[in-house]
């Protein structure tokens, strides 16, 4: 004897299913995992290109916003600040902050007055309280690429411009 239940899951076409039936197979189980192996397998060997021109806008951005910075501290401070450039080590740094370094592919080059040179391989450029500098530039170079970051005397305004 069959009770009305059985009768309505016969009818609707769903029969009962034993106990534990609810759920995934080992199959489906087992198809999910390769495609999570094979997508982490895509993602952990990706690594993005290296390039140059990234790293050397990047270095010509970083050097200028140091610049941008140490006028600023020089017309807040009402004190002269200097940016020293160590072209040997590639690195910067300004007055007693700590030392940035530029990547090792570039190449660099320096433009400033006489008095700004403090060696052979190291120059700064100085801010004045007015917000005016001592004035001339960074070039950077990545081996086919040239970009200049100038620092004007008169206004102490940085620009960015590629280089010839």
């Amino acid at each position: 004897m069959t009770s009305s239940s059985e009768r309505q899951a016969a009818r609707s076409g769903r029969g009962f299913a034993p106990r534990g039936a609810d759920g995934f197979t080992l199959l489906e189980l087992l198809v999910v995992l390769a495609i999570l192996a094979l997508a982490t397998a895509l993602f952990a060997g990706y690594r993005p290109h290296w390039s140059s021109t990234l790293s050397l806008d990047g270095a010509a951005a970083d050097l200028a916003a140091a610049f941008r910075l140490a006028r600023s501290e020089a017309i807040a401070g009402d004190r002269a600040i200097e940016v020293e450039i160590d072209v040997a080590h590639r690195r910067y740094r300004i007055a007693d902050w700590p030392v940035r370094t530029l990547p090792a592919a570039l190449m660099l080059r320096v433009n400033t007055i006489a008095a700004g040179r403090h060696g052979s391989n190291t120059a700064a450029i100085r801010f004045n309280p007015d917000g005016s500098s001592t004035g001339g530039g960074v070039t950077l170079g990545d081996g086919g690429r040239w970009v200049g970051v100038d620092v004007d005397w008169l206004s102490g305004r940085i620009a960015i411009a590629d280089a010839p």
